[in-house]
């Protein structure tokens, strides 16, 4: 473990208006406390996780592999300033980290490989093979198996994104397995019911007003697709269309 809590002063917040200081569950969660080396963040698209996951990067000092935003049109100056309102406690002084974006990791591995190319020593890093001559899913469960092998802070936002059923599984077998090392803290935020049943981890949701902590039986992940697959015909007709 090596955070072990965020706080969000929210009553310190510059505005309510905006994103992502009008997001609901942030501004009534003043405290995320973390007793387990993989926690989870859950939730509906737009409640917030993966705000909160850029916040804890920018504040740990995380490097952030982004592309150029050109959508001037919606500029919003409060975009990335969360981090400024919240605090990050360590158990024992700061270490590395990195954070995985599935959105951006075809760019982020075309560096990575471009790299190797000049210091074949750094494959070892992303698991001994050039990334971009695998499948996207193939890559990345080669990028986790390598770079999560050394000691750090590592935070994933849905990492899921482009792995098969069975590479979840792969997935959360090492998930298991690297906190089990004791070098590795992992902070997820993810709509994957398989990865969520990691062992032992914490699941914190952001549906409702507040972030709370669940049981993995309790997040509407699992809920859905254990419904859908008791009956999925009932179950289909019953949800809305967008």
């Amino acid at each position: 473990m090596y955070i072990t809590s965020v706080k969000v002063h929210s009553e310190e917040y510059p505005t309510r208006r905006r994103y992502p200081f009008n997001i609901p569950a942030l501004g009534n969660s003043p405290e995320l406390v973390f007793h387990s080396a993989v926690a989870f963040f859950v939730g509906e698209n737009g409640s917030g996780k993966s705000t909160l996951l850029d916040a804890i990067a920018r504040k740990c000092s995380i490097h952030i592999w982004d592309k150029p935003r050109r959508h001037l049109a919606h500029e919003n100056p409060y975009e990335t300033r969360l981090a400024d309102y919240i605090t990050v406690q360590w158990a024992d002084g700061s270490v590395p980290g990195s954070l995985f974006r599935a959105e951006t990791f075809r760019e982020f591995a075309d560096f990575l490989d471009d790299v190797a190319l000049c210091d074949p020593g750094r494959l070892q890093y992303h698991g001994g093979r050039i990334l971009n001559t695998l499948s996207h899913g193939e890559a990345i469960l080669s990028y986790f198996g390598g770079r999560y092998r050394f000691k750090g802070l590592y935070l994933l936002d849905e990492p899921e994104t482009a792995l098969s059923p069975s590479s979840q599984v792969a997935c959360l077998r090492l998930l298991q397995q690297l906190s089990a090392r004791g070098e590795a803290q992992f902070i997820i935020a993810t709509h994957s019911p398989i990865i969520l049943a990691c062992p032992g981890a914490q699941i914190f949701s952001f549906d409702g007003d507040r972030i709370t902590e669940v049981a993995y039986e309790d997040t509407a992940h699992y809920r859905v697709y254990r419904q859908f697959f008791a009956d999925r015909q009932p179950f289909l007709e019953s949800c809305p269309v967008p």
